[in-house]
Protein backbone atom coordinates (compact mmCIF):
# COMPACT_ATOMS: atom_id res chain seq x y z
CA UNK A 1 0.00 0.00 0.00
CA UNK A 2 1.13 3.35 -0.81
CA UNK A 3 2.54 5.38 2.21
CA UNK A 4 2.38 9.40 1.88
CA UNK A 5 5.52 11.27 4.20
CA UNK A 6 5.95 14.81 3.80
CA UNK A 7 7.71 17.39 2.01
CA UNK A 8 10.37 19.09 3.60
CA UNK A 9 13.34 20.80 2.21
CA UNK A 10 12.70 20.10 -1.49
CA UNK A 11 11.74 16.32 -1.42
CA UNK A 12 9.30 13.84 -0.28
CA UNK A 13 10.75 12.39 3.59
CA UNK A 14 9.39 9.61 5.29
CA UNK A 15 7.12 9.86 8.56
CA UNK A 16 9.18 9.58 11.80
CA UNK A 17 6.36 9.18 13.73
CA UNK A 18 5.40 6.18 13.23
CA UNK A 19 1.31 7.18 13.33
CA UNK A 20 -0.62 6.50 10.30
CA UNK A 21 -3.95 8.28 8.58
CA UNK A 22 -6.16 6.02 6.37
CA UNK A 23 -6.79 7.24 3.28
CA UNK A 24 -10.03 6.28 1.46
CA UNK A 25 -11.19 5.96 -2.42
CA UNK A 26 -14.79 7.61 -1.39
CA UNK A 27 -16.66 5.35 -4.27
CA UNK A 28 -15.74 2.02 -3.16
CA UNK A 29 -14.89 2.88 0.18
CA UNK A 30 -11.35 0.97 0.17
CA UNK A 31 -8.20 2.87 1.89
CA UNK A 32 -5.56 3.36 -0.83
CA UNK A 33 -2.57 4.49 1.04
CA UNK A 34 -1.52 5.65 4.23
CA UNK A 35 -0.34 9.02 4.92
CA UNK A 36 2.25 9.92 8.01
CA UNK A 37 0.99 12.06 10.75
CA UNK A 38 3.90 14.70 11.42
CA UNK A 39 5.41 15.10 15.23
CA UNK A 40 6.37 18.59 16.28
CA UNK A 41 9.95 18.09 15.60
CA UNK A 42 8.88 17.04 12.02
CA UNK A 43 7.49 20.13 11.93
CA UNK A 44 10.61 21.76 13.50
CA UNK A 45 12.18 19.97 10.71
CA UNK A 46 9.78 22.04 8.07
CA UNK A 47 10.60 25.35 9.76
CA UNK A 48 14.17 24.89 10.31
CA UNK A 49 14.34 24.64 5.82
CA UNK A 50 12.01 27.09 5.40
CA UNK A 51 13.55 29.72 7.88
CA UNK A 52 17.53 28.93 6.14
CA UNK A 53 15.77 29.31 2.71
CA UNK A 54 13.25 32.23 2.98
CA UNK A 55 16.08 35.12 3.12
CA UNK A 56 17.73 34.45 -0.33
CA UNK A 57 14.34 34.19 -1.96
CA UNK A 58 12.77 37.16 -0.68
CA UNK A 59 15.98 38.50 -1.57
CA UNK A 60 15.30 37.65 -5.46
CA UNK A 61 13.43 40.40 -7.16
CA UNK A 62 9.65 40.07 -7.63
CA UNK A 63 9.72 39.54 -11.18
CA UNK A 64 12.28 36.24 -10.75
CA UNK A 65 9.75 35.23 -8.18
CA UNK A 66 6.44 36.01 -10.52
CA UNK A 67 8.85 33.68 -13.22
CA UNK A 68 8.61 30.37 -11.17
CA UNK A 69 5.13 30.82 -10.96
CA UNK A 70 4.47 31.31 -14.22
CA UNK A 71 6.52 28.06 -14.89
CA UNK A 72 4.49 26.34 -12.27
CA UNK A 73 0.61 27.53 -13.79
CA UNK A 74 2.25 25.96 -17.29
CA UNK A 75 3.04 22.38 -15.24
CA UNK A 76 -0.39 22.24 -13.35
CA UNK A 77 -2.25 23.43 -16.69
CA UNK A 78 -0.77 20.61 -18.49
CA UNK A 79 -1.19 17.93 -15.78
CA UNK A 80 -4.98 19.25 -15.14
CA UNK A 81 -6.42 15.72 -15.92
CA UNK A 82 -4.18 13.16 -13.78
CA UNK A 83 -3.91 15.81 -10.89
CA UNK A 84 -8.01 15.73 -11.26
CA UNK A 85 -7.95 12.14 -11.90
CA UNK A 86 -5.83 11.72 -8.02
CA UNK A 87 -7.83 14.64 -6.50
CA UNK A 88 -11.64 12.74 -7.40
CA UNK A 89 -10.13 9.37 -6.14
CA UNK A 90 -8.83 10.68 -2.75
CA UNK A 91 -11.82 13.15 -2.31
CA UNK A 92 -14.80 12.13 -4.33
CA UNK A 93 -15.80 14.69 -6.08
CA UNK A 94 -16.50 14.16 -9.80
CA UNK A 95 -13.50 15.02 -11.92
CA UNK A 96 -15.22 17.63 -13.71
CA UNK A 97 -15.41 19.52 -10.31
CA UNK A 98 -12.15 18.30 -9.03
CA UNK A 99 -10.94 20.27 -12.60
CA UNK A 100 -12.78 23.44 -11.14
CA UNK A 101 -10.88 23.09 -8.02
CA UNK A 102 -7.60 23.03 -9.71
CA UNK A 103 -8.57 25.91 -11.82
CA UNK A 104 -9.82 28.35 -9.20
CA UNK A 105 -6.41 27.48 -7.47
CA UNK A 106 -4.56 28.47 -10.78
CA UNK A 107 -6.42 31.72 -11.24
CA UNK A 108 -5.10 32.73 -7.58
CA UNK A 109 -1.13 32.07 -8.67
CA UNK A 110 -2.01 34.30 -12.09
CA UNK A 111 -3.08 36.92 -9.99
CA UNK A 112 0.34 36.23 -7.79
CA UNK A 113 2.27 36.76 -11.11
CA UNK A 114 1.57 40.54 -10.68
CA UNK A 115 3.62 40.75 -7.48
CA UNK A 116 5.96 43.24 -9.19
CA UNK A 117 3.31 45.76 -8.93
CA UNK A 118 1.56 44.50 -6.22
CA UNK A 119 4.37 44.80 -3.58
CA UNK A 120 5.10 48.42 -4.93
CA UNK A 121 4.94 51.12 -2.01
CA UNK A 122 4.20 54.49 -1.59
CA UNK A 123 6.45 57.85 -2.12
CA UNK A 124 5.92 61.68 -1.25
CA UNK A 125 8.43 64.08 -2.19
CA UNK A 126 9.01 67.30 -0.24
CA UNK A 127 6.51 66.18 2.61
CA UNK A 128 8.24 68.51 4.88
CA UNK A 129 11.47 71.17 4.16
CA UNK A 130 13.90 68.49 2.77
CA UNK A 131 12.11 65.35 3.14
CA UNK A 132 11.26 62.66 1.66
CA UNK A 133 8.75 59.71 2.87
CA UNK A 134 8.54 56.64 0.98
CA UNK A 135 7.09 52.50 2.11
CA UNK A 136 7.98 48.95 1.12
CA UNK A 137 6.08 46.16 1.85
CA UNK A 138 8.06 43.48 3.27
CA UNK A 139 7.89 39.49 3.89
CA UNK A 140 6.85 38.34 6.99
CA UNK A 141 9.55 35.54 7.09
CA UNK A 142 7.76 31.51 7.17
CA UNK A 143 4.37 31.74 7.24
CA UNK A 144 1.59 28.54 7.20
CA UNK A 145 -1.66 27.65 6.08
CA UNK A 146 -3.76 24.71 7.24
CA UNK A 147 -6.60 23.89 4.75
CA UNK A 148 -9.54 21.43 4.11
CA UNK A 149 -10.37 18.43 2.53
CA UNK A 150 -12.72 19.90 0.49
CA UNK A 151 -11.09 21.60 -2.13
CA UNK A 152 -7.67 19.99 -1.71
CA UNK A 153 -6.42 21.78 -4.73
CA UNK A 154 -7.54 25.27 -4.85
CA UNK A 155 -7.38 26.97 -1.29
CA UNK A 156 -3.81 25.43 -0.56
CA UNK A 157 -2.94 27.58 -4.16
CA UNK A 158 -4.84 30.47 -2.71
CA UNK A 159 -2.64 30.51 0.58
CA UNK A 160 0.99 29.26 -0.88
CA UNK A 161 0.68 31.28 -4.38
CA UNK A 162 0.69 34.75 -2.85
CA UNK A 163 2.70 33.95 -0.05
CA UNK A 164 5.25 32.65 -1.76
CA UNK A 165 4.85 35.48 -4.28
CA UNK A 166 5.86 37.70 -1.35
CA UNK A 167 8.96 36.40 -0.51
CA UNK A 168 7.77 34.35 2.51
CA UNK A 169 8.52 30.73 3.08
CA UNK A 170 5.83 28.53 3.64
CA UNK A 171 4.60 25.40 5.87
CA UNK A 172 1.25 23.75 4.31
CA UNK A 173 -0.86 21.28 6.76
CA UNK A 174 -3.23 20.04 4.46
CA UNK A 175 -5.89 17.79 5.38
CA UNK A 176 -5.28 13.77 6.01
CA UNK A 177 -8.06 12.88 4.53
CA UNK A 178 -6.69 14.00 0.59
CA UNK A 179 -2.91 14.81 0.84
CA UNK A 180 -2.01 13.43 -2.61
CA UNK A 181 -2.85 16.53 -4.34
CA UNK A 182 -0.99 18.80 -2.38
CA UNK A 183 2.11 16.68 -2.17
CA UNK A 184 2.33 16.45 -6.38
CA UNK A 185 1.78 20.52 -6.66
CA UNK A 186 5.35 21.28 -3.99
CA UNK A 187 6.74 18.50 -6.44
CA UNK A 188 5.27 20.86 -9.59
CA UNK A 189 6.94 23.66 -7.57
CA UNK A 190 10.11 22.52 -7.30
CA UNK A 191 10.44 21.39 -10.94
CA UNK A 192 9.33 24.87 -11.95
CA UNK A 193 12.21 26.27 -10.22
CA UNK A 194 11.29 27.05 -6.72
CA UNK A 195 14.29 26.87 -4.51
CA UNK A 196 14.34 23.59 -1.71
CA UNK A 197 12.79 25.27 1.57
CA UNK A 198 10.87 28.04 0.49
CA UNK A 199 7.32 25.24 0.17
CA UNK A 200 6.82 22.64 3.18
CA UNK A 201 4.09 20.23 3.06
CA UNK A 202 3.31 18.26 6.24
CA UNK A 203 0.86 15.82 7.05
CA UNK A 204 -0.61 15.63 10.20
CA UNK A 205 -3.67 15.70 13.09
CA UNK A 206 -4.50 18.01 15.68
CA UNK A 207 -0.82 17.28 16.94
CA UNK A 208 1.24 18.55 13.81
CA UNK A 209 -1.93 21.85 13.86
CA UNK A 210 -0.73 23.06 17.85
CA UNK A 211 2.79 22.12 16.41
CA UNK A 212 2.60 25.06 13.98
CA UNK A 213 0.36 27.30 16.34
CA UNK A 214 3.31 27.14 19.05
CA UNK A 215 6.34 27.74 16.87
CA UNK A 216 8.05 30.94 17.82
CA UNK A 217 9.25 31.20 13.72
CA UNK A 218 5.93 30.88 11.93
CA UNK A 219 4.73 34.47 11.79
CA UNK A 220 1.71 34.32 10.36
CA UNK A 221 -1.18 31.47 9.76
CA UNK A 222 -4.64 30.78 7.40
CA UNK A 223 -7.01 28.61 8.10
CA UNK A 224 -10.17 26.67 6.27
CA UNK A 225 -12.14 24.81 8.37
CA UNK A 226 -15.39 24.32 10.65
CA UNK A 227 -15.58 27.41 12.89
CA UNK A 228 -14.92 25.58 16.16
CA UNK A 229 -11.81 24.86 14.76
CA UNK A 230 -11.51 28.24 13.36
CA UNK A 231 -11.81 30.00 16.27
CA UNK A 232 -9.62 27.90 18.23
CA UNK A 233 -7.05 28.29 15.81
CA UNK A 234 -7.34 32.17 15.60
CA UNK A 235 -7.11 32.39 19.72
CA UNK A 236 -3.98 30.22 19.86
CA UNK A 237 -2.33 32.21 16.94
CA UNK A 238 -3.40 35.27 18.13
CA UNK A 239 -1.94 33.97 22.13
CA UNK A 240 1.55 33.36 20.48
CA UNK A 241 1.52 36.33 18.54
CA UNK A 242 1.05 35.35 15.18
CA UNK A 243 -1.27 36.71 12.53
CA UNK A 244 -4.29 34.86 11.54
CA UNK A 245 -6.86 34.82 8.53
CA UNK A 246 -9.01 31.64 10.07
CA UNK A 247 -11.99 30.61 8.47
CA UNK A 248 -15.24 28.81 9.20
CA UNK A 249 -18.51 27.28 8.62
CA UNK A 250 -21.79 28.53 6.46
CA UNK A 251 -24.91 28.33 5.94
CA UNK A 252 -25.63 30.23 3.09
CA UNK A 253 -28.97 31.19 1.66
CA UNK A 254 -30.56 31.89 -1.25
CA UNK A 255 -33.64 34.43 -1.56
CA UNK A 256 -36.02 33.94 -4.51
CA UNK A 257 -38.38 36.37 -4.96
CA UNK A 258 -41.73 36.58 -6.43
CA UNK A 259 -40.69 38.27 -9.97
CA UNK A 260 -37.70 36.00 -10.13
CA UNK A 261 -37.35 33.30 -12.96
CA UNK A 262 -38.25 30.59 -11.52
CA UNK A 263 -36.77 28.18 -13.75
CA UNK A 264 -33.47 29.92 -13.30
CA UNK A 265 -33.63 29.66 -9.45
CA UNK A 266 -34.19 26.06 -9.46
CA UNK A 267 -31.47 25.47 -11.64
CA UNK A 268 -29.45 27.70 -9.66
CA UNK A 269 -29.71 25.42 -6.57
CA UNK A 270 -29.75 22.21 -7.94
CA UNK A 271 -26.17 23.42 -9.09
CA UNK A 272 -25.20 25.19 -5.83
CA UNK A 273 -27.05 23.22 -3.45
CA UNK A 274 -26.01 19.78 -4.69
CA UNK A 275 -22.95 20.06 -6.46
CA UNK A 276 -19.59 18.77 -5.13
CA UNK A 277 -22.36 16.48 -2.71
CA UNK A 278 -23.13 19.50 -0.94
CA UNK A 279 -19.43 19.71 0.45
CA UNK A 280 -18.89 23.25 -0.24
CA UNK A 281 -18.50 26.23 2.13
CA UNK A 282 -20.41 28.65 -0.75
CA UNK A 283 -22.96 25.74 -1.07
CA UNK A 284 -26.46 27.27 -1.30
CA UNK A 285 -28.17 25.29 2.16
CA UNK A 286 -31.22 27.15 2.54
CA UNK A 287 -33.67 28.61 -0.04
CA UNK A 288 -35.85 31.11 1.39
CA UNK A 289 -39.18 31.69 -1.09
CA UNK A 290 -41.01 34.88 -0.34
CA UNK A 291 -44.66 34.50 -0.33
CA UNK A 292 -46.57 31.50 -0.47
CA UNK A 293 -47.53 31.38 -3.82
CA UNK A 294 -43.57 31.51 -4.93
CA UNK A 295 -42.49 29.06 -1.92
CA UNK A 296 -45.64 26.56 -3.39
CA UNK A 297 -44.30 26.89 -6.97
CA UNK A 298 -40.46 26.41 -5.99
CA UNK A 299 -41.31 23.37 -3.94
CA UNK A 300 -43.46 21.91 -6.92
CA UNK A 301 -40.70 22.21 -9.56
CA UNK A 302 -37.39 21.12 -7.25
CA UNK A 303 -39.01 17.95 -6.12
CA UNK A 304 -38.55 15.86 -9.31
CA UNK A 305 -34.99 17.50 -9.70
CA UNK A 306 -33.72 16.41 -6.97
CA UNK A 307 -35.03 13.27 -7.38
CA UNK A 308 -33.83 12.89 -10.46
CA UNK A 309 -30.50 13.79 -9.60
CA UNK A 310 -27.52 11.04 -10.74
CA UNK A 311 -25.26 10.16 -8.12
CA UNK A 312 -22.31 7.93 -9.05
CA UNK A 313 -18.38 7.37 -8.97
CA UNK A 314 -16.55 10.25 -9.39
CA UNK A 315 -15.05 9.07 -12.58
CA UNK A 316 -18.50 9.11 -14.32
CA UNK A 317 -18.81 12.27 -16.55
CA UNK A 318 -22.59 12.22 -16.64
CA UNK A 319 -22.99 12.30 -12.56
CA UNK A 320 -24.56 15.21 -10.73
CA UNK A 321 -22.50 14.66 -7.89
CA UNK A 322 -20.23 11.61 -6.28
CA UNK A 323 -19.49 10.20 -2.69
CA UNK A 324 -19.32 12.13 0.46
CA UNK A 325 -15.76 11.46 1.65
CA UNK A 326 -15.92 9.61 4.55
CA UNK A 327 -17.92 7.15 5.99
CA UNK A 328 -18.11 9.20 9.36
CA UNK A 329 -19.11 12.08 7.04
CA UNK A 330 -21.86 9.98 5.54
CA UNK A 331 -23.24 8.86 8.79
CA UNK A 332 -23.07 12.58 10.10
CA UNK A 333 -24.87 13.83 7.14
CA UNK A 334 -27.84 11.36 7.74
CA UNK A 335 -27.98 11.86 11.26
CA UNK A 336 -29.09 15.46 10.46
CA UNK A 337 -30.98 14.37 7.96
CA UNK A 338 -32.92 11.83 10.96
CA UNK A 339 -32.64 15.10 13.56
CA UNK A 340 -34.23 17.31 10.70
CA UNK A 341 -37.88 14.62 10.22
CA UNK A 342 -37.70 14.58 14.99
CA UNK A 343 -37.65 18.67 14.57
CA UNK A 344 -41.04 18.52 12.48
CA UNK A 345 -39.30 19.35 9.14
CA UNK A 346 -40.97 18.33 6.29
CA UNK A 347 -38.46 15.28 4.07
CA UNK A 348 -40.61 15.70 1.00
CA UNK A 349 -37.13 14.13 -0.74
CA UNK A 350 -34.74 10.87 1.51
CA UNK A 351 -31.70 9.99 -0.16
CA UNK A 352 -30.71 8.48 2.93
CA UNK A 353 -30.75 5.11 1.35
CA UNK A 354 -29.56 5.59 -1.73
CA UNK A 355 -26.74 2.72 -3.00
CA UNK A 356 -24.71 2.93 -5.75
CA UNK A 357 -24.96 -0.61 -7.69
CA UNK A 358 -21.24 -1.71 -8.15
CA UNK A 359 -20.13 0.33 -5.33
CA UNK A 360 -22.16 -0.50 -2.62
CA UNK A 361 -19.03 0.09 -0.18
CA UNK A 362 -19.07 3.53 -1.59
CA UNK A 363 -20.03 6.22 0.71
CA UNK A 364 -22.94 7.60 -1.32
CA UNK A 365 -26.06 9.54 -0.29
CA UNK A 366 -28.87 10.38 -2.50
CA UNK A 367 -30.08 14.43 -2.29
CA UNK A 368 -32.11 15.24 0.19
CA UNK A 369 -35.22 18.42 0.77
CA UNK A 370 -36.93 19.81 3.48
CA UNK A 371 -39.84 22.08 3.22
CA UNK A 372 -41.31 23.88 6.15
CA UNK A 373 -37.88 24.44 7.92
CA UNK A 374 -37.96 27.01 11.05
CA UNK A 375 -35.10 28.56 12.27
CA UNK A 376 -35.36 27.57 15.90
CA UNK A 377 -34.09 24.20 14.25
CA UNK A 378 -30.94 22.55 13.81
CA UNK A 379 -31.09 21.70 10.82
CA UNK A 380 -31.18 25.67 9.83
CA UNK A 381 -29.13 26.74 12.38
CA UNK A 382 -25.91 24.06 11.88
CA UNK A 383 -23.68 23.59 8.91
CA UNK A 384 -24.36 19.92 7.27
CA UNK A 385 -21.91 19.96 4.85
CA UNK A 386 -24.11 17.10 2.88
CA UNK A 387 -26.78 17.08 -0.28
CA UNK A 388 -29.47 18.56 2.17
CA UNK A 389 -31.50 21.47 1.03
CA UNK A 390 -34.02 23.47 3.55
CA UNK A 391 -36.80 25.48 2.25
CA UNK A 392 -37.70 28.26 4.48
CA UNK A 393 -40.09 29.89 3.79
CA UNK A 394 -40.50 34.20 4.53
CA UNK A 395 -43.75 35.98 4.31
CA UNK A 396 -42.11 39.26 2.86
CA UNK A 397 -38.59 40.68 1.88
CA UNK A 398 -38.05 41.56 5.20
CA UNK A 399 -38.59 38.67 6.60
CA UNK A 400 -36.08 36.98 4.27
CA UNK A 401 -33.42 39.51 4.49
CA UNK A 402 -33.60 38.83 8.68
CA UNK A 403 -32.97 35.77 8.17
CA UNK A 404 -29.25 35.28 6.36
CA UNK A 405 -28.31 38.83 8.14
CA UNK A 406 -29.27 37.41 11.88
CA UNK A 407 -27.98 33.72 11.54
CA UNK A 408 -24.83 33.17 13.40
CA UNK A 409 -22.75 32.40 10.02
CA UNK A 410 -22.44 35.46 7.60
CA UNK A 411 -20.41 33.65 4.98
CA UNK A 412 -22.22 33.77 1.53
CA UNK A 413 -26.26 35.22 0.32
CA UNK A 414 -27.70 35.32 -2.69
CA UNK A 415 -30.79 36.75 -4.11
CA UNK A 416 -32.69 36.13 -7.28
CA UNK A 417 -35.13 38.96 -8.33
CA UNK A 418 -35.70 40.82 -11.75
CA UNK A 419 -35.96 43.70 -9.46
CA UNK A 420 -32.84 46.25 -9.53
CA UNK A 421 -33.82 47.91 -6.57
CA UNK A 422 -34.46 45.20 -4.55
CA UNK A 423 -31.23 43.74 -5.45
CA UNK A 424 -29.71 46.72 -4.63
CA UNK A 425 -31.00 46.76 -1.51
CA UNK A 426 -30.37 43.41 -0.80
CA UNK A 427 -26.98 43.67 -1.32
CA UNK A 428 -26.78 47.00 1.04
CA UNK A 429 -27.90 45.84 4.28
CA UNK A 430 -27.62 42.55 4.28
CA UNK A 431 -25.01 40.99 6.98
CA UNK A 432 -23.06 38.66 4.80
CA UNK A 433 -19.46 38.85 3.69
CA UNK A 434 -20.49 37.81 -0.09
CA UNK A 435 -23.32 38.68 -1.95
CA UNK A 436 -24.98 37.30 -5.39
CA UNK A 437 -27.54 38.62 -7.24
CA UNK A 438 -28.70 36.26 -9.89
CA UNK A 439 -25.61 34.51 -9.07
CA UNK A 440 -25.70 31.05 -6.50
CA UNK A 441 -22.61 30.99 -5.61
CA UNK A 442 -20.65 33.94 -5.07
CA UNK A 443 -17.49 33.55 -4.87
CA UNK A 444 -15.17 36.46 -5.95
CA UNK A 445 -12.50 36.22 -9.27
CA UNK A 446 -8.87 36.16 -7.70
CA UNK A 447 -8.19 39.62 -7.87
CA UNK A 448 -11.14 40.45 -5.37
CA UNK A 449 -11.37 39.21 -1.61
CA UNK A 450 -12.50 36.23 -0.25
CA UNK A 451 -14.27 36.00 3.48
CA UNK A 452 -17.12 35.60 5.19
CA UNK A 453 -18.78 37.54 8.36
CA UNK A 454 -19.65 36.84 11.85
CA UNK A 455 -18.58 32.83 13.06
CA UNK A 456 -17.99 32.28 9.20
CA UNK A 457 -14.22 34.30 9.40
CA UNK A 458 -12.26 35.86 12.45
CA UNK A 459 -9.55 38.00 11.50
CA UNK A 460 -9.42 41.47 9.39
CA UNK A 461 -7.76 40.29 6.70
CA UNK A 462 -9.44 37.82 3.43
CA UNK A 463 -8.10 35.12 1.11
CA UNK A 464 -6.73 36.15 -2.07
CA UNK A 465 -6.88 39.62 -3.99
CA UNK A 466 -5.38 42.62 -2.57
CA UNK A 467 -5.67 41.51 1.34
CA UNK A 468 -3.73 38.45 0.83
CA UNK A 469 -0.60 40.74 -0.04
CA UNK A 470 -1.51 42.68 2.44
CA UNK A 471 -1.80 39.65 4.75
CA UNK A 472 1.67 38.20 3.82
CA UNK A 473 3.70 41.27 4.16
CA UNK A 474 4.47 43.64 6.57
CA UNK A 475 5.10 47.92 5.82
CA UNK A 476 7.92 49.42 6.29
CA UNK A 477 7.63 53.33 6.54
CA UNK A 478 10.86 55.31 6.09
CA UNK A 479 11.29 59.55 6.15
CA UNK A 480 14.51 60.53 4.90
CA UNK A 481 16.62 63.61 5.06
CA UNK A 482 19.50 64.87 4.19
CA UNK A 483 22.31 67.26 5.04
CA UNK A 484 21.92 70.13 2.94
CA UNK A 485 20.11 72.97 4.56
CA UNK A 486 18.88 71.37 7.39
CA UNK A 487 19.13 73.42 10.30
CA UNK A 488 21.89 73.06 13.35
CA UNK A 489 20.76 71.81 16.64
CA UNK A 490 18.33 69.78 18.39
CA UNK A 491 14.96 69.43 18.18
CA UNK A 492 12.38 68.46 20.73
CA UNK A 493 9.09 68.13 19.21
CA UNK A 494 8.16 65.27 17.02
CA UNK A 495 7.68 66.64 13.39
CA UNK A 496 4.25 67.30 11.91
CA UNK A 497 2.93 68.89 8.84
CA UNK A 498 2.96 72.27 9.48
Amino acid sequence: MRRIGHFIGGREVEGQSGRFGDVFQPMTGEVIAQVALATKAEIRQAVENAKAAQPAWAATNPQRRARVLMRFIDLVSREMDSLADLLAREHGKTVADAKGDIQRGIEVAEFAVGIPHLMKGEYTEGAGPGIDIYSMRQPLGVVAGITPFNFPAMIPMWKFAPAIACGNAFILKPSERDPGVPMRLAELMMEAGLPAGILNVVNGDKEAVDAILDDPDIRAVGFVGSSTIAEYVYSRAAATGKRAQCFGGAKNHMIIMPDADMDQAVDALIGAGYGSAGERCMAVSVAVPVGKATAEILVDKLIPRVESLKIGPSTDPSADFGPLVTRQHLEKVRAYVDLGIQEGAKLVVDGRNFKMQGYENGFYMGGCLFDEVKPHMRIYKEEIFGPVLSVVRAKDYEEALRLPSEHEYGNGVAIFTRDGDAARDFAAKVNVGMVGINVPIPVPIAYYTFGGWKRSGFGDLNQHGPDAIRFYTKTKTVTSRWPSGVKEGAEFVIPTMQ
